[in-house]
């Protein structure tokens, strides 16, 4: 996701739908982790023995072909000191975040600059580069049309996902019990279990439910699932969890055929002493086609604004407001007064109230980022929280995001693996120095 010449964050093919559910991440390695560590000297003490046993020996001893197997060793031991010295320093100046700071900025200035090989062609070459380059453009917006298409492709889905999400949602807050045959599942732990153990763990989980009161639908699901989910438990406040206790679903809206590419994410909330609002709304507008000043950045479908709703609150309940009182002493008299003031506070229910976007107009480095961070927010609640949120409630969504990064970690782990393999095949190779 980035911000495009257009003005918009362009998101990856899986943020229309092509890929709904966990697109893969990988992510990428430093350029300091690609390199190998230097291979392990040879002890220097060894060597001074051997040559010592050389010297001792009677000249009249020593085979011309003895002399000159030693004389190549001498060159192959220099060299190999020469190149483990010359691979130290690749992995000290790697190492140093100065260095890599420098190299960045280096291959950064050289991106998107033309090679000397473009310069050096002739003239009548070049024209033929040129309609190469108008026949990507064109491919571009084939591509747009493509994207468009997979949103109308959505959008059709979307109707046939909804009832089993209403239906998720009357189980939720209670408007509907699911049958026992809706229930049963089959756990993974459960798969070993006797029949005899089965039982005598059904009877213990009645007792407990007899022991409890009985609570109606799923308590807090939607606030479990954000605690769940650090993008979105980074954004909670204490204070807000009182109110999301009473939210009962989240749903994803399309813009109609015909209509601009849009999304809607509406929040429903059950009556409460926070707010009058029944539903809160947060809508995305998005563009498909290439910007005319730069096609070739063209990537899918960008999100061009957003817009909130505006928030009814009860009096003396807004949590995204705080008062606080500041001392003043006057310059002159010396007296001191305690004003009051509101100012903003830290909430979740600021996603509801985005900065606004000028039409053409460039963005400041702190608006482009916290836009940035809203589109990532709105986009992860459209693609995973919406369509998966039980296996956020019940955590199996995380430990799957979680498995993306420890594939990568394995993956690391083997290279080392494979490293210290090769330097104990190594008969020249001395753990001890």
């Amino acid at each position: 996701m980035y911000m495009s010449a257009g003005g918009g964050i362009s998101l990856p093919f899986t943020a229309i739908g092509a890929e709904p559910f966990f697109p893969g991440s990988s992510p990428l390695r430093s350029a300091a982790s690609s390199v190998r560590p230097p291979a392990r000297k040879r002890s220097i003490t060894q060597d001074s023995a051997k040559m010592a046993d050389i010297d001792n020996k009677d000249q009249a001893e020593i085979d011309p072909a003895d002399m000159e197997d030693v004389e190549e060793v001498e060159e192959e031991e220099t060299g190999e000191d020469e190149n483990s010295k010359a691979r130290q320093l690749t992995v000290q100046m790697m190492q140093n975040p100065q260095i890599l700071a420098a190299l960045q900025e280096r291959l950064d200035g050289l991106n998107g600059s033309p090679s000397g090989y473009m310069e050096s062609l002739p003239k009548v070459v070049k024209r033929r580069v040129n309609a190469l380059k108008n026949l990507q453009v064109k491919c571009a917006h084939i591509e747009a049309k493509f994207y468009e298409e997979v949103h109308e492709l959505e959008r059709k889905y979307a109707a046939l996902y909804q009832p089993l999400f209403d239906k998720r949602s009357e189980i939720v807050k209670a408007a509907y019990e699911p049958t026992d045959e809706e229930c049963e599942w089959k756990a993974d732990e459960e798969e070993e279990l006797t029949d005899e153990m089965k039982e005598k763990a059904k009877l213990e989980e009645e007792k407990k439910d007899e022991e409890k009161e009985d609570p109606k639908g799923i308590p807090e699901f939607w606030l479990t699932v954000f605690k769940n989910v650090d993008l979105l438990s980074d954004m909670l406040q204490e204070h807000d969890e009182p109110i999301l206790k009473h939210l009962q679903d989240i749903k994803v809206k399309f813009s109609d055929p015909g209509q601009p590419m849009s999304f809607t994410l509406e929040f429903l909330f059950e009556a409460n002493d926070f707010f009058t609002n029944t539903v809160l709304t947060k809508t995305y507008k998005m563009r498909s086609e290439p910007d005319e000043s730069d096609p070739f950045s063209f990537d899918g479908p960008e999100i061009m604004c957003c817009t909130g709703c505006t928030i009814e609150w009860t009096k003396g309940k807004n949590v995204t407001l705080k008062t606080i009182k500041k001392k003043q002493k006057h310059k002159g008299r010396g007296t001191v007064r305690t004003v009051t003031k509101t100012v903003p506070n830290d909430s979740f229910f600021n996603f509801f109230t985005p900065p606004d976007v000028p039409e053409n107009a460039e963005l400041d480095e702190d608006s482009e980022a916290v836009l940035a961070a809203d589109f990532e927010i709105g986009h992860f609640i459209r693609e995973r929280i919406v369509p998966r949120a039980v296996l956020y409630f019940t955590g199996e969504a995380i430990e799957d995001d979680d498995d993306d990064y420890d594939e990568e970690g394995e993956e690391a782990d083997d290279e080392e693996g494979e490293e210290e393999a090769d330097e104990e095949n190594d008969p020249d190779y001395d753990p001890k120095v």
